[in-house]
């Protein structure tokens, strides 16, 4: 049996995902930013989360240099924000201030939560590079409130608000 790529992310894309954009300050001081959906829960002990950068990407060099960074996960709000940093070799930082998180990471303001993390390993992951990171600090949403934004099919989508529960 035979498919193309094409059709694997078709495939993958019928999964929903939430989005992130993962944010950090390189050595020289520059801010960088980058939106995914390609984000996973590893472990509770020791707290470790994954996300993964393609090898074509600009900046993965800078990335891999980067001891800290923050995991943002956006509300279904930041729609605007999301596609501001998916975009590659832009001014994603124009009109954006961020928050300094207890690590010095930059964190994005109104996400529903920020996970300040270090590097714990990369791995190679075919056409991207996996990285391991550990969660250092966590950064809720001050009201809790808020929908996350999600990412299926290759658009973004909105969830439902609570309804009753009918035991289905």
């Amino acid at each position: 049996m035979t498919f193309d790529s094409r059709q694997f992310r078709d495939a993958l894309g019928q999964f929903p995902t939430g989005v992130i954009i993962v944010t950090a300050t390189t050595d020289e001081g520059e801010q960088m930013g980058m939106t995914m959906s390609s984000f996973n829960s590893v472990s509770l002990d020791p707290p470790l989360v994954v996300f993964s950068i393609h090898l074509g990407a600009a900046s993965l060099a800078k990335w891999r240099s980067c001891r800290r960074y923050a995991i943002n996960v956006l509300s279904e709000s930041q729609e605007e924000l999301s596609n501001r940093f998916a975009r590659a070799k832009s001014s994603k930082w124009d009109g954006v201030r961020s928050i300094k998180g207890h690590f010095d990471t930059p964190l994005l303001p109104g996400v529903l939560v920020a996970l300040e993390c270090e590097q714990y390993a990369r791995h190679d992951g075919g056409d991207h590079e996996l990285f391991v990171s550990r969660v250092l600090a966590i950064h809720k949403a001050p009201d809790g409130l808020g929908r996350p934004l999600v990412f299926a099919k290759g658009r973004y989508w909105q969830l439902q608000p609570e309804g009753p529960n009918l035991g289905c």
